[in-house]
């Protein structure tokens, strides 16, 4: 049975809400929660003190060496959170400091996959701090673009850009700003369909408004950043299987901090308790949660567009216009707007002095292509587990009156 989403409960949560600010800026900085918040905290008062010891010389005291640190632990409960959070298993999950570092882990891990004349296919669609880190692969690059009208990804130019010397295809499940849901599983059935490259995912900006099942994701690698979830700044990677690591050279990351190591199982925890119940494991409370989490973020995406896109000054990055017209109905609850004859900056200030905080939209290379440069700049707004109706409401009518 699916449990009720009650984001009034859901708001008790966060402490920071208590300053009366209206936070819609998820996807640049999102609310931590008190849990992972005194999580982090205490594995930063603990992660160097010495775990208890075990009375008596059994065979099970024998396991642990004289001195070690409760650090360890906090990377291995940390492995077990991403587990959850992802349907995956610990011996499966790689952790990094971040995302970027990860993957230029990764990349350099890769080349006993790549001969001679392989092709590697990465995306437009990424930012490029993340697909930077493919470029130098000794390989054929080749590039998947996004539809400049709708800031999508399509599936159909993988049939084209993967044949039988691809060996590795990443992409990003959703786009930060725009809010566009990428096809995941048309793209990865093209890829296995013309070749046995392997796939990497970046999954960050669907996990903290969806369940996360990585068989159903079909991806050979999954990348999250935990941060992006309101964790610590800690990412993962998250294998198909073990086996895959006897293919690659070894995986060397920079050190992990494990006072935010320590905050991941927290975090998973908080999740799981936004609508999860008491009853079962970590992994079904999460399944049922962000099931609920899910249905609840539907309705407030539905809503946030509908509003905002009534508005006829207001132009919407990737919806509004004709070059959108047959764009795709699954999005995040996240936007880019521009308000006709406003400059982003003024925007973004009359929002601010209304209680709203959001961002003005970065000039990266997709959103600069789509022309936001040209009509003023533009602001992006994103919700998060705790937003209202009444938050998309009031950011509605101050948007009005600036139109």
């Amino acid at each position: 049975m699916t449990e009720q989403y009650d984001v009034a409960s859901v708001r008790g949560l966060y402490t920071g809400l208590s300053d009366g600010w209206t936070y819609l800026n998820a996807h640049s900085s999102p609310q931590i929660a008190e849990r992972v918040a005194s999580g982090v905290a205490r594995s930063f008062r603990t992660s160097a003190t010495v775990k208890p010891q075990e009375d008596g010389g059994g065979a099970h005291s024998a396991h642990r060496a004289p001195g070690e640190l409760n650090a360890a632990d906090m990377y291995a409960s940390a492995r077990r959170a991403v587990a959850d959070l992802t349907g995956a298993t610990a011996e499966r999950v790689v952790l990094g400091p971040s995302l970027p570092v990860l993957y230029q882990s990764l990349a350099l891990a890769l080349r006993p996959l790549l001969r001679r004349r392989s092709s590697v296919v990465l995306s437009r669609f990424d930012p490029p701090e993340l697909s930077g880190a493919f470029e130098r692969l000794s390989a054929d690059i080749r590039w998947a673009q996004p539809d400049l009208g709708t800031g999508e990804l399509p599936a159909f130019q993988y049939a084209e850009l993967v044949d039988g010397s691809t060996r590795f295809v990443a992409f990003s499940a959703a786009h930060a700003l725009l809010g566009t849901v990428t096809p995941t599983e048309e793209i990865i059935d093209a890829v296995h369909e013309r070749s046995r490259a392997w796939t990497l995912v970046d999954v960050s900006d669907v996990a903290p408004y969806r369940l996360l099942d990585f068989d159903e994701i079909g991806a050979d690698i999954v990348g999250v950043d935990v941060g992006k979830l309101g964790g610590p700044q800690i990412a993962a990677l998250v294998f198909r299987d073990t086996a895959m690591f006897r293919r690659l050279d070894e995986i060397v990351v920079g050190p992990v901090s494990p006072g935010l190591a320590g905050g991941v199982g927290p975090l998973a925890d908080h999740c799981a308790a936004l609508a999860g119940g008491e009853r079962g494991s970590r992994r079904v409370r999460l399944t049922r949660s962000l099931t609920a989490l899910s249905s609840y973020m539907e309705e407030l995406t539905g809503d946030l567009y509908s509003l905002l896109g009534t508005l006829p000054a207001v132009h919407i990055l990737g919806v509004t216009g004709e070059a959108a017209a047959d764009a795709s109905d699954d999005r995040i609850p996240r936007l880019t707007f521009a308000v006709r004859d406003v400059p982003a900056g003024v925007i973004h200030r009359r929002l601010f002095d209304n209680g709203l905080v959001t961002t003005t939209a970065p000039h990266t290379p997709l959103l600069t292509e789509m022309g936001v440069e040209e009509i003023g700049g533009a602001v992006t707004v994103s919700l998060s587990p705790f937003s209202t109706y009444h938050d998309i409401e009031h950011l509605t009518r101050v948007v009005a009156s600036l139109a």
